[in-house]
């Protein structure tokens, strides 16, 4: 009969669907780094059919992933580790941990200061894509602006409302800063607008409440609409 499941796997709040059996092994790998199904056993006290059970499940939700380890002589063993999916599920304080040294730096040198910081940040990707906006279509600027915040995990998209080219952030990456310092907001504004070179006026705000920051975007030389 297998041992029950350590209590400490709930040492760190979880979401719900990685409580129990699931979180300890979660919780086994982001403590060791990388384990076996044998390591799991053995540490959880779990038989192996229900710790190949729970690692199968977690591979298909994304969240561990395996690579083969050869171990002295005999064939390779199969080594589990946490997925970047899987490490974002414990806790992660960087955006307050980010604020805190802005708020000091704005104690000390002035909100100004944090302020020139953000704009210098936005400057430096304006800088980082005009290579790749050099002479472009509104069509390929669009792209890159795009996957540029997507990949800076603000979800954004392009859609067409009223005539007009919307570009829409359905999540801010960085909430808990823009709430402290809303100057950030202006300085996005102005960053779309140099490297769109394009009119941009945000119509709805998430700090103001909307599900997303909506931006109107009027292209000097126009192109169609698709």
């Amino acid at each position: 009969m297998a041992a029950p499941t350590p209590t400490h796997a709930s040492e760190l709040p979880l979401p719900p669907a990685y409580r129990g059996q699931r979180g300890a092994v979660l919780l086994a790998l982001k403590r060791a780094g990388q384990l076996t199904v044998r390591d799991l056993c053995a540490q959880l006290g779990l038989s192996l059919n229900a710790v190949r059970h729970h690692l199968k499940e977690l591979e298909g939700e994304g969240v561990v992933q395996y690579h083969r380890e050869q171990r002295g002589v005999g064939a390779p063993t199969f080594a589990y580790h946490l997925t970047a999916s899987g490490e974002a599920l414990f806790p992660q304080r960087y955006a307050e941990v980010m604020t805190e040294v802005l708020e000091r730096v704005a104690a000390q040198a002035g909100r100004g200061a944090v302020i020139s910081a953000v704009e210098t940040r936005f400057a430096d990707l304006a800088e980082k894509l005009r290579t790749q906006l050099a002479d472009s279509p509104p069509s390929h600027r669009r792209q890159v602006v795009a996957q540029s915040l997507v990949d800076g995990g603000f979800m954004a998209e392009w859609t067409v409302k009223a005539g007009e080219f919307r570009l829409v952030e359905h999540n801010c990456a960085i909430r808990v800063l823009a709430e402290r310092f809303p100057e950030i907001c202006e300085a996005e504004a102005k960053f779309l607008r140099e490297v769109l070179s394009a009119e941009v006026e945000r119509e709805t705000h998430i700090l103001s409440g909307c599900s997303a920051c909506e931006y109107s975007v009027k292209f000097s030389r126009g192109e169609e609409l698709s």
